[in-house]
């Protein structure tokens, strides 16, 4: 594979540089401005990866909500997951705290990507053949939509052509982070695009991707990486990600091939995972970090001292789906926010 297509087909425009330059300010003043305790960042940490667990699955059709996510890996040392959607949820989360812990050392090697696989399909006895091996069948892209009718996106890389061209793309990728010398956002941005396209595993590929992008960013020295979650942010945006997917792959691999759709969906994500940590940053608040929707459930306990699902969702008049505002309720939760109290009919929340 001629590696020349990869630089080739990064548009890089007015708009691409100041998106660049913005989440680069971030990075520093993450860096130069960051007062949070140690404590405080810990905490955040541990959401993040329940948020993202339950984000990047729901992606891929999960129904778990974050609080389902976080009953389950609180429980996770004596009971195992019991169904696929529990089940990938652990997976995820093992392989992200593993790279949010370890991530200077972990350098994109076949052994360690084949290792990663095996870290996230673990708790599947059904994946055992094919986890930690590249795929030895054709695979197709699939998305699904909230009401769980599927498309193909693209068709994937063939088997036999797998190893050859993970190996170029780790090894441009890995050389251009060591040399400098192009951006590591746009490094990152293509080989996420490439590995999604070669779809190497039978399973597992877009929420392997995910992972190895937080990895990629916090090895480029994004360090608000683990505490403000990217997979969220990708979840909100469902659709612009894949029709960003879907434009750029229409002219993968042609004369004419070019990255932009990608790139620029991309770095707005990034851009907004970078406001929120800044928002964090300087307001030392859990509450900056949330939607206007979950703003509006957290602002309904200033004059309530407890309240039930049913109450919020009166309070609201329907406004909200009620899958959408449990999950809500499970993010603020997580947060240290609210807390939850009693159980079944009678469980409600108040503000901590």
């Amino acid at each position: 594979m001629n590696t020349n297509r990869f630089e080739k087909r990064i548009n890089i425009t007015s708009g691409v540089l100041n998106k660049i330059a913005g989440i680069d300010r971030i990075k520093g003043q993450w860096k130069g401005g960051l007062k949070i305790s140690p404590q405080i960042l810990g905490r955040l940490k541990t959401s993040v990866i329940i948020t993202s667990s339950g984000a990047s699955t729901r992606i891929e059709g999960s129904k778990l909500s974050d609080e389902d996510v976080t009953r389950l890996l609180r429980g996770l040392k004596t009971n195992s997951p019991k169904n696929r959607d529990e089940q990938e949820v652990a997976g995820y989360a093992d392989l992200l705290g593993r790279i949010l812990d370890h991530y200077p050392d972990l350098k994109l090697t076949e052994n360690n990507i084949l290792h990663f696989h095996s870290i996230l399909l673990g708790f599947s006895d059904k994946d055992t053949s094919h986890r930690g091996k590249y795929k030895t069948s054709d695979n197709k892209v699939i998305i699904q939509n909230d009401a769980g009718q599927t498309s193909v996106l693209f068709e994937a890389t063939k088997p036999y052509l797998v190893k050859p061209e993970m190996d170029v793309l780790m090894r441009w990728t890995e050389e251009n982070l060591v040399s400098g010398t192009m951006h590591p956002l746009l490094v990152t941005a293509s080989f996420v695009f490439e590995f999604l396209a070669i779809h190497p595993f039978l399973d597992g590929n877009g929420r392997l991707s995910r992972s190895l992008t937080n990895l990629l960013l916090l090895r480029a020295g994004y360090s608000y990486v683990p505490y403000v979650a990217l997979d969220e942010i990708i979840e909100d945006t469902k659709e612009q990600y894949y029709l960003a997917l879907r434009e750029t792959q229409k002219v993968y691999k042609t004369e004419n091939e070019d990255l932009s759709p990608w790139l620029n969906y991309f770095l707005d994500s990034l851009l907004i995972q970078g406001h929120k940590a800044i928002d964090l940053m300087e307001n030392e608040k859990s509450e900056k970090l949330l939607s206007e929707n979950q703003r509006r459930v957290l602002a309904l306990f200033d004059e309530h001292e407890s309240l039930s699902v049913s109450e919020i969702d009166g309070l609201l008049k329907n406004e909200i789906p009620l899958p959408t505002l449990k999950q809500l309720l499970a993010k603020l939760s997580s947060l240290g926010l609210i807390e939850k109290i009693g159980q079944g009919r009678a469980t409600k929340y108040r503000i901590i």
